[in-house]
């Protein structure tokens, strides 16, 4: 599998079953996918369950916090659609979802969006998870921008591939973005980007070089981490302002996954061309075949 390597979020597309749903990872695999990305959230034992936020009721017919949940009890919870009304689709869980890639077989490799951002009490559920994604090896990636839970998986599972969501430390929002006060990084720095990093308050060094140091900084928090993941938004202002991500993760031989960008327009068809240009390894998209379409044509050095 040669860059760039297309993943398809929550197994898009998602005009037939739901996001994560098994049968989206089904129609995933058949399609010989190079790549699926999904979430999961702990379970209170024995498993982690494939959706994206805490609370049952946000995308499924459960009620109650999903660590809470045990896999018995939500046995016949259903997914949501868009409007909020039940499909006929039981919402899935990782074993489930190892199985599937088990009898697959192929190269198709699997990323866990993990969705547990605060400290576990213990390491029980960081060990269930290596012991759930093993048989698949080196076919899955585990990614979070929590580095605190990479980091005793890296301990629990030498063997695992991580990947770190860099924007709990820098990110980049429109002027007119909605912010959620819950989420880090809480000030916006003397450089534009939000950074809660001392290094953030004053302008010490030309833009290029601050990035470049928050990069370095950044590739040292998770050993032996493969891939930063990185919104599209923010790796276009950086090179709006001559900072390149892409050669910045290179030159820590670090991969550059770039999310979540749908080819819904020309605008964003041009922008994948230039990020291609610029040595993105991956593109995270809900279009993967209208990502497909733009990355095939652009010919590659």
């Amino acid at each position: 599998m040669t860059p760039p390597l297309i993943v398809h979020h929550m197994a898009a597309p998602h005009d037939v079953y739901p996001p994560n749903s098994l049968e989206a990872i089904r129609a995933c695999l058949e399609m010989k996918a190079p790549f699926i990305e999904i979430d999961i959230t702990a379970l209170a034992a024995d498993d982690y369950l494939l959706v994206h936020d805490p609370d049952l009721e946000s995308e499924t017919t459960g009620s109650g916090a999903v660590a809470n949940a045990v896999p018995g009890e939500i046995a016949h919870i259903v997914y949501l659609d868009a409007q909020g009304a039940p499909t006929p689709y039981k919402v899935g869980r990782l074993a489930q979802v190892v199985d599937l890639f088990r009898d697959y077989g192929g190269t198709t490799r699997l990323q866990l969006d993990f969705k547990n951002v605060l400290p576990f009490r213990s390491d029980e559920p960081l060990q269930r998870l290596v012991q759930l994604v093993q048989p698949l090896g080196e076919r899955v990636i585990v990614s979070s921008g929590a580095d605190w839970q990479l980091r005793r998986l890296r301990k629990l599972a030498p063997w695992l591939d991580l990947g770190l969501d860099v924007h709990f430390y820098v990110d980049w929002r429109r002027p007119d973005e909605m912010i959620d006060p819950r989420i880090p990084p809480y000030r916006q720095g003397a450089y534009g980007y939000w950074d809660d990093h001392p290094l953030a308050t004053q302008r010490f060094y030309s833009l290029p070089d601050y990035l470049s140091d928050r990069c370095a900084a950044l590739a040292g928090l998770v050993p032996r981490c493969s891939t930063f993941y990185v919104d599209y938004r923010m790796v276009l202002q950086g090179l709006d302002e001559g900072f390149s991500w892409a050669a910045a993760c290179h030159a820590h031989n670090i991969k550059l996954d770039i999310w979540t960008l749908d080819i819904r327009d020309d605008a964003r068809a041009d922008a994948a061309r230039r990020l291609l240009a610029d040595g993105a390894d991956q593109f995270t998209t809900n279009t993967p075949r209208e990502l497909a379409g733009v990355v095939e044509a652009v010919p590659q050095a």
